[in-house]
């Protein structure tokens, strides 16, 4: 039997899971880069085999329930973020309302097997069935019963409350509390760390990368019935040699940097790869006779930048701080100067605008840029392209997805993605570590139907789509 995607979803249970011990209500305030953040839903979900059974293993979806619910409750005391509710403060700005209101827990079953599941096709199997939509609070959570005894467990969180890093970070603590684990690593919710200066001071850049929402055109109506302007989701998987001779290829003439010791410096697998998808989307505003500017960005995520040249304890800090530490710069060239480079010199233009976000300095200078625009909300320019200014799109890495530690008890997933259909025009792409530990790249991608069906055209040796044989289940 072939991928199903035509099956249905049955709400069997519904619960407001909130933190075990009492909370004094309280206001955090969010910190400028959480303001960075427009109101979006992330998606986070994971597949589980039916349990083997043995010694203190639960056998029944019931059971599998239970234990969720149960360390969930433990685990939101630490993270009390993730139970509370984002409202709108005197001057219109968001803030979190630390008040337990708890996490919308819902208990599904889908007349689906796991093997069943058209992984490839997300917006067909996985949206709108097996990932919750969070009507309130700030996280949401759905346990899916399969037909085959499986389970899927899926989240939803508000982006402006954390970013993946910070997702991860729960989720793990969530395991390794149901497994009656002290949890490895706490959260800190401390503004402190990545407060504004004062005075405050940035370099001009900064407002070639993020624009006050003001300043943004007001939307167009496209149609989005099919073709171009309609974005779908894709879940391809990379294999290891590919993704070796993307970066040997990026890497060649002008886009090995040497060193004083005449060391060559490689690219980084992600930059050949963004480089890879750059061309491609410029291939295919060339197939559309168009030469409109192509837009390239990668989220840099700023922790270990803010805690540069402060030592282990400061470091230590920043790797626990629970929020949004994100920076999106991009690079933009027409797409048929882009389309005649080759892969070196376009993965040179990715390493020159990435570069210019990995130091302290940009981050502190990016927050002071806030609190200078406060409260005018605020946005990555990347972000804000629309179609009709040329195409764009979003690669942030996964490298830290822990598909394998979130294990609550009966054995770890065989797969597990991030899900984005965020409604915007830019697309949006993450690669993760396969989960056949084989060096293999997993990559969500959410672009549009005709970018999709060009890559599909011209990089199928590259992009192939993922199924239950290539997961072996």
């Amino acid at each position: 039997m072939g991928p199903k995607g035509d099956f249905s979803v049955k709400v069997s249970k519904k619960e407001v899971v909130a933190a075990t011990l009492p909370l004094q209500e309280h206001w955090l305030p969010l910190s400028n880069l959480d303001l960075l953040l427009p109101p979006l839903d992330v998606g986070v979900f994971f597949c589980y085999k039916k349990p083997a059974g043995g010694h203190n293993s639960p056998t029944t979806f019931g059971s599998m329930a239970g234990i969720l619910k149960e360390a969930l409750a433990k685990a939101l005391v630490s993270y009390y973020a993730f139970a509370g509710e984002v409202v709108e403060n005197a001057v219109g700005e968001p803030e979190l309302l630390c008040n337990n209101r708890g996490v919308d827990f819902v208990e599904a079953v889908a007349d689906v097997k796991l093997r069943d599941l058209n992984l490839y096709n997300p917006d067909e199997s996985i949206e709108g069935k097996l990932v919750p939509k969070k009507k309130k609070g700030v996280f949401s959570i759905q346990a899916t019963e399969l037909e085959c005894g499986g389970l899927v467990v899926a989240c939803t969180f508000d982006h402006r409350v954390a970013d993946a890093y910070s997702a991860n970070m729960f989720l793990v603590s969530w395991a390794e509390i149901a497994q009656f684990k002290l949890p490895s690593q706490m959260p800190s919710f401390r503004r402190s760390h990545v407060g504004p200066r004062r005075p405050g001071r940035y370099h001009s850049s900064i407002d070639s990368t993020y624009v006050p929402v003001s300043a943004l055109p007001p939307p167009k109506d496209h149609c989005s019935g099919s073709g171009y302007y309609q974005p779908i989701s894709r879940i391809y998987y990379v294999e290891a040699n590919q993704l070796n001779q993307l970066q040997s290829i990026a890497s060649s003439v002008s886009g090995a940097r040497i060193n004083n010791s005449g060391v060559r410096f490689k690219r980084s697998k992600l930059e050949a790869l963004s480089a890879f998808l750059w061309k491609l989307v410029a291939g295919y505003q060339k197939d559309m006779g168009d030469n409109k500017v192509c837009k390239m960005g990668i989220v840099v995520d700023g922790r270990a930048r803010l805690s540069e040249g402060d030592g282990k304890a400061k470091a230590k800090l920043i790797a626990e701080y629970f929020g949004n530490v994100l920076s999106i710069p991009f690079g933009e060239m027409r797409s048929e100067v882009l389309d005649g480079k080759d892969m070196s010199s376009v993965a040179d233009a990715v390493h020159e605008f990435l570069e210019s976000a990995l130091t302290k300095e940009h981050f502190l200078g990016l927050i002071d840029w806030v609190e200078a625009h406060r409260p005018e909300p605020m946005l990555a320019k990347i972000y804000a392209t629309g179609i009709d200014e040329g195409p764009a799109v979003v690669v942030s890495s996964g490298a830290r997805f822990p598909v394998e530690k979130v294990d609550f008890g009966w054995g770890g997933p065989i797969f597990g993605s991030y899900h984005f259909p965020w409604g915007g025009e830019a697309g949006y792409v993450m690669p993760m570590p396969s989960p056949m530990g084989n060096g293999d790249w997993v990559v969500y991608m959410h672009m549009l139907k005709g970018q999709l069906e060009f890559v599909e055209r011209h990089a199928s040796h590259v992009f192939r789509p993922l199924t239950s044989d290539y997961l072996q289940f």
